[in-house]
Order: C-alpha cells, then structure tokens, then sequence
C-alpha cells in the first residue's frame, strides 16, 4: 500500500510526504540539504548522495501526484550557520526544481538560519506557517497552539522489537486525531530517527508532547509500503 488516508483529503504515503486533495498539495518534512557539506567542516567524509536522493525521490512524487502546491515544512539546511557555496547550491537546484513544476511555500525551521539570503535570489520568502486547507502548518519547534496542525521536526521513528534478530527501526507519521496534531516524517534519508517511547522527555515537537501522544496513531514507512502499526502505546507489542 503506497498511501493511506488517514483524515478526508489527507494521505500519508510511502513516499515520506502528505499529500492534500486541495491543490492538490505536496507536504514535505525535514529535508537536510548540506548534510554533506556541514560533516565535512567536522572532518567526516561520506559519499554526496544526500540531494541526489531527495532530488530522485521528489521528481517521482512530481510525477505520480502532480501537485499545483509544495509546502516545505522547514529544515530546508542541515547546518545552523552561513552556508558553504556547495551547500547554498543544493538548497538552490532542490527548490529550483520544485518552482518549476508549482507554487512553492518555504516554512522557516530551527535549522534555516541565513535561509533568507538563499531565497531572496529565487524570489521566495520564508514565513513562520501558513493556514491551508483547514489546518496550520509549521515547523514544530515552537508550538503556536493553532489545531489542527501540521508539522515536521521531530524525526519520528519506532523500533519494533524481533523474536530472533534485534527487529528494525523504521521512520513514522504520527496522527493524534483528537488532538490535531500530524508529524511528517523526514525527507532526508540521512536523517536518523528520534524513536518515540512512553517518555514525554524524549519527544521534541511541543505540540506533539502537549497531545495524548500514546493514543496517536502510526503509520511506519517501509519499503513495502506503507505500515499502520496501530495506537504508539500498542508498538512495543508487535514483534516481527
């Protein structure tokens, strides 16, 4: 299963994004362009697949939903600081992209400092959220209080526990229906998991911690689709 709608209009799908009827409109999380670069500066040195994965992944989801809207939920950059030339270039052929295929709206995220003076050149402007479609969508490093809202931040993943190996960890959506509250998983294959237990200590995105979280609902992303995996409080009981 590639998809699955979880609200009327909304669909999660395995392909690490929402997508909304209106428009209809693409919703990604983090995505972590410079994560490369911003490793080399501390001496680490990997193979630069990070933007090419995201560019692949992105061009396939252009082409099946072919959405009119791009919401960027934030963490566009992976570094804090000024940008490396190689580094401002990712953010720019990525969004370049997408502008030519939609309308693209940049939500700013913890991580965007120096954003601005990327998009300035492309003619965007990053903004703090946007209402749309009946809900409000926003990093998720700050909590506005607006419901129901849309978010992206926290990296969420489960770990389901295996009989004879040490099971697998797998990035999730998170839906906490009553609450409002939608986390998107990252966008960036690179971006390690923040495994969501029964510890509000361990979850980052305040409107995520200020839900009924271990009610919410999970949806893992595999590589055989999509996997509802029922109630976060219910996880540690599956077993593979």
């Amino acid at each position: 299963m590639r998809s699955y709608e979880i609200l009327s209009g909304v669909k999660v799908t395995n392909d690490r994004c929402l997508i909304l009827d209106d428009g209809p409109t693409a919703v990604f999380g983090d995505l972590h362009l410079g994560y490369e670069s911003a490793l080399e500066e501390e001496g680490m040195y990997i193979p630069r697949m990070n933007t090419d994965s995201i560019r692949d992944a992105i061009n396939g989801i252009l082409s099946e939903y072919e959405p009119k809207r791009v919401v960027l939920l934030g963490d566009i950059k992976h570094d804090f600081k000024r940008s490396r030339r190689e580094a401002r270039e990712e953010v720019k052929r990525i969004i370049g992209m997408l502008m030519e295929a939609s309308e693209v709206i940049v939500i700013k995220g913890n991580h965007d400092n120096f954003l601005q003076n990327i998009l300035s050149d492309m003619g965007l402007m990053a903004v703090d959220y946007v209402n749309m479609a009946g809900f409000r969508m926003e990093h998720g490093h700050a909590d506005s209080g607006a419901r129901p809202v849309i978010i992206g931040h926290e990296h969420p993943s489960v770990r389901i526990p295996g009989a004879m190996s040490g099971g697998m960890k797998m990035h999730c959506f998170v839906h906490q229906k009553e609450d409002g509250v939608i986390v998107l998983p990252p966008f960036s294959p690179f971006s390690s998991g923040n495994d969501l237990v029964l510890d509000g200590k361990c979850i980052m995105a305040p409107a995520l911690s200020n839900s009924n979280y271990p009610e919410a609902d999970i949806y893992g992303v595999s590589e055989v689709g999509i996997m509802k995996l029922g109630k976060l409080k219910d996880v540690m009981d599956i077993s593979i």
